[in-house]
């Protein structure tokens, strides 16, 4: 078997080429030599692999950005995971791609399902959306995932972003009116080895699948936890108050929703998964953070 994986150095895409060494050949392909806003060179680059298997880390991700830059988005979330979807169909290969909660309008409270109607509130997510839109309409093979507030060990990710300001600062400010899961990419791509293994057993298996870690809190709680568990690690934290602000206190060019809730029975049920809280990989990735950082 052939796996075709694009995206490799991204958060996601550098923890999937770990997991899907052991399922077979791993062509594994980064922005450099796979550029997404070439779609002629991206068919290309799948012809020439003619992988069993497609997996799709590759995305344009800054959401605030996409609002100066729709097009550029759009290219690269939509019409070029659209074209890997119909090359998909052409090969009779898997489409694994990921999307985001940020399809959803954020309202109320309740975890959002996959067959809730999508209402994005900025152009990143309207991008994602068509993106899903454009593989359904290939009618290839493929598991979308939808995610949210992803994190990895490697790169910048918000709890970085907090052990260096609880270590410059006296005070900080976190919104606590967005409510979700940080999801760790190894558990993103320990799950896609997992579900890669199912859909070739099960083909019926084909589908929207909403996976994140369990439990929830808000960007407040997430700095908190991630600011305790450094004080006991024995990292000095100077920020002795974390103030909870309402998202209108940092206003941004794009919109964000409040509620990024995803409801994973459906992924759970039908892979026979059980996913842990997010408290444990976070706990998990601050330690080799903090390790490597000694």
């Amino acid at each position: 078997m052939k796996i075709l994986l694009l995206g490799k150095n991204g958060q996601v895409g550098w923890e999937l080429q770990r997991s899907l060494a052991p399922l077979g050949e791993l062509v594994a392909m980064g922005s450099d030599e796979a550029n997404f806003t070439n779609l002629e060179g991206l068919v290309q680059i799948v012809r020439a692999a003619s992988p069993d298997i497609i997996v799709n880390a590759a995305a344009y991700t800054a959401v605030d950005k996409a609002e100066s830059e729709a097009e550029r988005a759009r290219m690269i979330n939509a019409l070029a995971s659209g074209l890997l979807a119909k090359e998909a169909a052409r090969l009779n290969a898997w489409l694994i791609h990921y999307s985001t909660d940020y399809v959803f309008d954020g309202s109320g409270e309740k975890p959002w399902l996959e067959t809730d109607p999508a209402a994005p509130l900025n152009v990143y997510g309207a991008s994602k959306l068509e993106g899903e839109q454009l593989i359904v309409q290939s009618g290839c093979r493929h598991l979308i995932f939808r995610t949210s507030w992803v994190y990895g060990a490697r790169g910048g990710n918000f709890a970085r972003t907090m052990l260096r300001l609880g270590q410059e600062r006296d005070r900080l400010k976190v919104i606590d009116d967005q409510i979700g899961a940080p999801t760790g990419a190894d558990l993103l791509a320990d799950v896609t080895a997992h579900a890669i293994r199912a859909a070739l057993l099960n083909p019926e298996v084909s589908g929207l699948y909403h996976l994140v870690a369990g439990g929830e809190t808000s960007w407040h709680g997430y700095a908190s936890f991630v600011l305790d568990f450094a004080r006991r690690a024995g990292v000095t934290i100077r920020a002795e108050t974390i103030e909870a602000v309402p998202t209108t206190a940092f206003p941004t060019p794009a919109m964000r929703p409040h509620n990024s809730r995803l409801n994973t029975e459906k992924l759970q049920s039908t892979f026979g998964l059980n996913l842990p809280d997010w408290r444990g990989g976070v706990e998990r990735m601050l330690t080799e953070v903090l390790e490597s950082g000694k």
